[in-house]
């Protein structure tokens, strides 16, 4: 018995009913048989030497968890399996494999993974992150696990978790070891929230005749989605898709759909399909209909903004930027991605904040008949967004910060869409995001000031410093000063984000806040290889528009993060139970 652990005679045992042997294991005698269980409970780690067996069942004394004390299957999902080692007898002494019977641990890890999805068990999720990041899985992987699974099972398509989920992916690279377990635990959460209770989603068929040409499916496409028959879209779509349609072609024809009509569904619209569109990477080829099939059911209720009366009085923004659309189809603009937009971009900055609507579509308008990029012009605009969420004056109420958050959010996923699409019918996203900037202008009267480097020091302050600041609720003006004085002091931005990072994954944060930082990064990037005054200027933008939102939203009760500190604590082996 090399290796194994002697762990008494069964005489010895058949009177105590139980033993606690070296390697954390515990030995049963019940029912006439030995058995043998790793000791630590896997719900939360309590020793199951100090539970209870009758009638076959091991129970967990602190929150009841009962397990087949045979094979250690748990009858409750929240608890996971207990580990059994292998045991004999030679001689009337007891023999124990200090190696569990649990076969593939990865493939246990996925498949409680997808387990704690489908029931929507927040420990059970984080465990398996846990375990799977320890394992050495690729995170796109295990990211893909939630994304496959959340386009089959929301009856209403694509959502805020699936959202959430591959915005936290995008950011990965931004992130510590911890931080990425906390990401990736947020997205598979809000995930599995977002379908509970939803209803599994089934695909339609695509058309008998995949002969059509792409123009006309195009146009029935569209057709559909302005009546609001997502089921004929979807048909259409999955039929364009069977063809052999390439994703820039199918993101041009959805996006198409989803810049016809005005700003819809306050800017989510756009943004959904932009994620949707990224998570292609991190999924296999056969879930690729679902996931753009999961865009289509969010058109059957769609608010258009040209409807609303703020977009009409009193001043008739819809006329204008009509026309504007129709000039541009009939002469014709740039479709390439190149970055030179040909104006003056501090003007138009300053235009796109300004109080005369109609200058700055004249002005947009004008830019792209010249040849100016439309991928540069759209990161101009973004750029103003954000200057809103920078200058939102905290005397406001607290629920426009949610109006300021849109657009900026709806402003990336037109900047992004065009760097995917460079389909010159996305522009009209651009100037959707132009009027909603416009009317946000009420949010920065009176204007919140822009930190100073008022406190500038030869040291660079600690980024752990922004934390402690946050465990405080109203620091929106201190946050942003502190992030100024860091930056000022020679600061380097990757330390930064990671705590920015850590801000937003340690609290029970809503959407808008994950959409917030993910945004904020992707274009803080965009605008990181070029130098210049203006440039500079717009990479600081960005930090002090997510780290205000951020701090605006902060603290919480925290109650997510805690459950991935107690799996990732319990993977390490510590003791929850002891008193501290």
């Amino acid at each position: 018995m090399n290796g194994w652990i002697q762990a008494g005679t069964v005489d010895e045992l058949r009177e105590r009913g139980s033993k606690l042997i070296k390697g954390g294991i515990v030995v049963f005698y019940h029912e006439d048989r030995v058995h043998a269980l790793d000791n630590r409970c896997p719900h939360l780690g309590f020793p199951l030497h100090m539970g209870s067996v009758c009638n076959g069942i091991l129970t967990c004394h602190w929150h009841h968890a009962r397990f087949d004390v045979c094979s250690g299957g748990t009858l409750d999902p929240w608890a996971d399996d207990v580990p059994v080692h292998d045991i004999t007898v030679n001689d009337g002494f007891i023999w124990v494999n200090p190696n569990s019977r649990n076969g593939n641990q990865v493939q246990r890890y996925k498949d409680r993974l997808l387990s704690g999805i489908e029931q929507n068990i927040g420990l059970v999720i984080a465990k398996a992150v846990v375990g799977l990041i320890e394992a050495g899985v690729p995170e796109t992987e295990i990211a893909a696990i939630g994304i496959e699974i959340g386009v089959k099972q929301r009856r209403q398509g694509w959502g805020s978790g699936l959202t959430i989920l591959t915005a936290m992916v995008n950011i990965l690279p931004k992130l510590d070891k911890q931080g990425r377990i906390l990401a990736l635990f947020q997205g598979l959460l809000h995930t599995a929230r977002d379908f509970a209770r939803s209803g599994t989603r089934f695909l339609l068929d695509s058309l008998p005749n995949t002969g059509v040409s792409e123009e006309r499916l195009t146009e029935w496409y569209r057709d559909c989605i302005e009546v609001r028959d997502t089921q004929g879209a979807e048909r259409v779509l999955l039929t364009l898709v069977k063809a052999g349609a390439d994703e820039k072609r199918l993101f041009s024809m959805m996006s198409m759909a989803a810049t016809d009509h005005f700003y819809i569904n306050g800017g989510h619209t756009l943004d959904f399909h932009n994620k949707a569109f990224e998570s292609l990477k991190y999924v296999g080829q056969e879930q690729r209909n679902y996931v753009l099939a999961s865009l289509v059911p969010m058109f059957g209720s769609a608010s258009r903004s040209e409807e609303l009366h703020s977009w009409q009085s009193p001043i008739n923004l819809v006329q204008p930027l009509k026309e504007a659309f129709e000039e541009l189809s009939n002469k014709g603009i740039a479709s390439d991605s190149r970055e030179e937009s040909g104006i003056d971009e501090e003007e138009l900055l300053l235009a796109l904040l300004g109080d005369d609507p109609l200058r700055t579509v004249s002005m947009l308008k004008e830019a792209l008949l010249n040849g100016a990029s439309p991928v540069r012009i759209s990161q101009i605009a973004t750029l103003a967004a954000a200057e809103r969420v920078v200058r939102f004056h905290m005397q406001n109420d607290f629920g426009d910060w949610i109006s300021v958050l849109h657009t900026f959010t709806h402003a990336h996923a037109v900047h992004e869409g065009l760097i995917r699409s460079a389909d010159p019918w996305l522009v009209r996203g651009i100037f959707h995001t132009a009027a909603t900037i416009y009317l946000d202008r009420f949010l920065n009267i009176p204007a919140a000031p822009r930190p100073s480097a008022t406190g500038k020091t030869k040291e660079v302050p600690q980024p752990a410093e922004l934390l402690e600041i946050l465990d405080k609720q109203q620091q929106v003006a201190p946050a942003a000063e502190w992030v100024i004085r860091y930056l000022r002091s020679g600061g380097k931005p990757e330390p930064l984000f990671n705590v920015l990072g850590h801000a937003l994954l340690r609290e029970d944060a809503e959407f808008h806040s994950f959409q917030m930082y993910e945004a904020a990064v992707a274009e803080y990037d965009r605008w990181a290889s070029e130098s210049g005054t203006f440039a500079e200027k717009a990479r600081e933008t960005l930090i002090l528009a997510v780290t205000r939102y951020l701090a605006a939203h902060a603290p919480t009760s925290r109650e997510t993060p805690h459950t991935a500190t107690i799996a990732w604590r319990l993977h390490r082996g510590e003791k929850l139970f002891e008193e501290e």
